[in-house]
């Protein structure tokens, strides 16, 4: 994102508790061919827009979520997950309404089965009334507004007419026509909805070039400013005026494990661009974002932590030194701090990962310089390095904790240290900072420098000395 500055965000629409049943089945039942399933769990957690609001605070947002729920036990156990969630609630208490609630029978890791609880009836006239009076209430502080219109009677003309002209409104509805009076920044329609929406039949079976060659038209019904077309296992298209479609890709997961993984999209995107991050890189937050999710059994919430790791595996860890500068630059815009170390990394063993694991603890951003196969001749004499630069980087480039890997190919990193800017400097080792001589310049750029534990006798010189002992 383009800005550290919490973002408020209001989530307006439907919401649900989505209920996980697990247990287990080993016989069928004598009325039917059935199986007759042993509850041994139940997992509750935010469905709908209430998994949306969830999902913006688990990224790092401030929320404010406005939606309806019925007077009954369903309504309680939702109000108090959003509440253990982080999520600012203010939900109408409908007397006699049924909260949407969705059940789900899960046995050896298999959905069996799915049983919903809806209430579509109309509001009543005092809970539109005080929706509407809630919406004024937290809509002028908001940064961005999702609405959340799956058709259960939140998102009325009223309250359509309350959002339009907002600068930053994001729609994720079944039925999108209805807020084209809006004027909405974005849509996300998924493929069935797009398809509803055009009154066509979709007839080629290669459902991304059937959106291309709609984009245009896409536009002029939606009456949004761009709109995002979402294909589950296929990723999705970003339509925008004058350009032709960008594309994300997603890897395929089970369908049972995508559920909510829409909703994780459309908070990831919704937050990226209240960021102020351009369009496409929304649509590649919320494809990692809904990717982290789909690994996962349940209706599951991604965090910014676990997004940001994800984005960086998309672009890679292994950087050529001037792409490394630009990337770090977009971190910092997010309020990140980087922390940077170098060294040859011949050999790497346990003192390595020890001391690289604690200096990826002192910061948001760990960056691991090595020295070329030249520079290892040079420093350290005859017969290294061992390992090749590109073998070594791969390796540090596979520890979970270290999330960018470099080569320099002077004697200090001093360059890269100019093109980087560290926030803080580490070394491992037994030596203190006034000894490294890179020390006086970090600190003139504004960094701070520090020596971590040092594991006596793991060394790579040690190692390879006690190999050339072997027999």
């Amino acid at each position: 994102m383009g800005t550290d500055k919490i973002v408020s965000a209001v989530v307006v629409g439907d919401v649900m508790l989505d209920s996980w049943l697990h247990g287990s089945a080993k016989r069928l039942a004598q009325e039917a061919p059935v199986p007759v399933m042993s509850l041994e769990s139940t997992e509750d957690a935010p469905g709908g827009a209430a998994n949306t609001a969830a999902n913006l605070v688990a990224l790092g947002a401030g929320v404010r979520l406005v939606g309806v729920v019925g007077d009954d036990e369903c309504g309680a156990k939702l109000v108090e997950a959003l509440r253990l969630h982080g999520v600012g609630v203010d939900l109408v208490t409908v007397p006699g309404r049924r909260t949407a609630h969705k059940r789900r029978l899960i046995t050896s890791g298999q959905l069996t089965a799915r049983y919903d609880e809806e209430d579509h009836a109309e509001l009543p006239e005092s809970a539109e009334r005080e929706l509407l009076r809630r919406l004024g209430d937290v809509l002028p502080a908001a940064d961005v507004v999702v609405a959340c219109d799956y058709g259960g009677g939140v998102c009325t003309a009223a309250v359509r007419k309350a959002l339009a002209g907002l600068p930053l409104l994001i729609v994720d509805a079944h039925a999108v026509a209805p807020w084209r009076e809006c004027g909405p920044y974005a849509v996300l329609p998924n493929f069935a909805e797009v398809v509803r929406l055009l009154d066509d039949e979709d007839e080629t079976g290669d459902r991304p070039a059937y959106l291309m060659a709609r984009s245009q038209q896409l536009l002029e019904l939606t009456g949004a400013r761009m709109v995002v077309t979402t294909l589950d296992g296929e990723g999705t298209l970003l339509h925008r005026a004058g350009r032709p479609p960008y594309r994300t890709y997603a890897q395929p997961a089970p369908q049972h494990m995508a559920t909510g993984a829409g909703d994780t999209f459309t908070a990831a995107f919704a937050l990226w661009l209240a960021g102020g991050a351009p369009p496409e890189e929304a649509a590649r937050a919320g494809q990692a974002a809904a990717g982290v999710v789909v690994r996962r059994q349940g209706t599951a919430v991604c965090t910014r932590y676990e997004l940001l790791r994800a984005l960086r595996r998309q672009e890679g860890s292994v950087q050529p030194a001037e792409r490394l500068a630009e990337l770090l630059d977009e971190h910092r815009r997010r309020g990140e701090r980087v922390v940077f170390t170098n060294g040859c990394f011949d050999v790497l063993h346990r003192g390595h990962v020890s001391y690289l694991e604690q200096a990826s603890r002192l910061g948001d951003v760990l960056v691991v310089a090595v020295n070329s196969d030249a520079g290892v001749a040079r420093l350290k004499g005859p017969g290294r390095p061992v390992n090749p630069c590109e073998d070594r980087m791969s390796v540090l480039a596979a520890l979970t904790f270290v999330d960018y890997v470099t080569e320099f190919d002077e004697d200090t990193p001093e360059r890269l240290l100019r093109m980087i800017r560290p926030e803080l400097y580490v070394k491992g080792g037994d030596y203190t900072a006034e000894m490294l001589p890179e020390a006086p310049l970090v600190r003139a750029l504004g960094g701070e420098v520090r020596v971590l534990g040092y594991l006596p006798d793991h060394s790579t010189t040690a190692i390879i000395g006690r190999m050339r002992l072997l027999p």
